[in-house]
């Protein structure tokens, strides 16, 4: 199998990187199911035996911090139930993801409601389940937490640099060190809990000190505030998955991360939450999807191959070229050439790769199959229902680790 991660023109690599694995670390079983059942296309193919990997990894490697998985990167039933039963707890943004956990075992102290842009009757619904933990930025949202969710605790979101991500956050959340203490001691006359403070630098997020920035943030917000005592820090997301760009080891992130919490707190060390989607779920997947059609390189113009997945059935994260996915075909080992990857909808827009440099066989053909690696994060939770008459992204969830199973255990298939 050709490495594709070696000819798609991504120079950026980050110092110190480690390569970015090949194609052939894909999950067996994964390939044993693509290749035995030939399900339709487009479709996506998880492994759950690579996120148990994933959550018991960094659980190890940061053994202080409770574990919130982002519901949002996946939200698989038997993603949850599996993340449930290993002790995880949740970071969720509405309540339709607090009724999925709760339905698949999660408790609701294991659930924190990490929006910061959410209805007072969402609020109420969150409370009236049992949840206790919600994130805020602002003095609105604040009042709205009081009157919907007496007594909750609160941690105050801090804006931070989110330099060295893929997918950068903006200005959207958070609030500045000063604004964040405030909160938290209005929190405290209005009745709440002010339980700490929390950033995100970014998804995907390349430099692992980049956690540092929003760790001295904390730190000021702890220094800051007064009458009250906060006692948690939420790191957020960020921690990476494998595409082209080659991303260093998770142990990396951790070591910088613990190192920073040393620097900045030392012996007076708070709570400590992490929230990682992508991290857990994102390797565990295998998008796999048909070529449509492919057109002739013409007038020195780059052959265009059009697939049966697009922007709007599973590939939003390729808007802005932002996420380059690990590509491996039906023709790997044939001679390549330059080409323009698109999504099949009648919509300009849909197109999937035009400024990065991606090469596949020139033999490629409408029917052949292109796999997307390490797809298991923001491709089904991003799908459209139905645009263009396009359905939203099937998803099968395999157990590598099933005991009997040639391919695997198959959990669920959904159209």
């Amino acid at each position: 199998m050709t490495d594709l991660s070696a000819t798609t023109g991504v120079t950026d690599r980050p110092s110190g990187a480690s390569a970015a694995p090949r194609a052939a670390d894909t999950s067996s079983c994964v390939r044993d199911f693509l290749d035995r059942q030939v399900p339709p296309t487009p479709c996506l193919v998880l492994d759950l035996a690579v996120v148990r990997s994933r959550y018991t990894g960094l659980r190890s490697m940061l053994p202080d911090a409770r574990v919130c998985y982002a519901v949002k990167a996946n939200p698989q039933p038997e993603v949850v139930a599996e993340l449930v039963g290993l002790g995880a707890s949740f970071d969720v943004a509405s309540p339709g993801e607090i009724d999925l956990c709760l339905a698949n075992g999660a408790t609701p102290e294991s659930i924190s409601y990490g929006n910061t842009i959410k209805k007072p009757v969402d609020i109420a619904r969150a409370h009236e389940l049992g949840v206790r933990l919600f994130a805020t930025d602002s003095a609105a949202d604040l009042d709205n937490i009081a009157a919907a969710a007496p007594g909750a605790s609160v941690f105050c979101r801090v804006l931070v640099d989110n330099e060295g991500s893929r997918t950068p956050f903006g200005r959207k959340f958070g609030c500045d060190p000063e604004t964040a203490a405030r909160l938290l001691e209005r929190a405290s006359r209005l009745g709440l809990d002010p339980y700490g403070a929390s950033f995100h630098i970014g998804s995907q997020q390349h430099d692992p000190e980049a956690w540092e920035h929003g760790i001295v943030a904390a730190r000021e917000v702890f220094d800051q505030v007064t009458g009250v005592r906060p006692r948690m820090v939420n790191l957020g997301g960020g921690l990476p998955a494998s595409y082209t760009q080659a991303a260093p080891p998770p142990r990396d992130y951790a070591e910088r991360i613990e190192a920073a919490l040393d620097r900045n707190f030392g012996s007076e060390r708070p709570e400590l939450l992490i929230e990682p989607g992508r991290h857990l779920v994102g390797d565990a997947g295998v998008l796999r999807s048909e070529v449509v059609l492919v057109t002739p390189e013409t007038g020195g113009q780059r052959r265009w191959v059009y697939l049966d997945v697009g922007r709007y059935n599973g590939l939003a994260e390729t808007e802005g070229e932002a996420i380059t996915y690990r590509l491996r075909t039906a023709r790997d080992g044939d001679a390549t050439g330059p080409v323009v990857l698109a999504g099949p909808t009648c919509d300009g827009d849909d197109v999937l790769y035009q400024d990065t440099s991606y090469e596949l066989p020139v033999t490629l053909r409408g029917g052949d199959w292109v796999d997307l690696l390490s797809a298991g994060a923001y491709t089904a939770s991003y799908s459209s229902v139905g645009f263009n008459g396009f359905a939203p992204l099937p998803t099968y969830c395999l157990d590598s680790r099933a005991v009997g199973h040639t391919a695997g255990d198959v959990r669920t298939e959904r159209p």
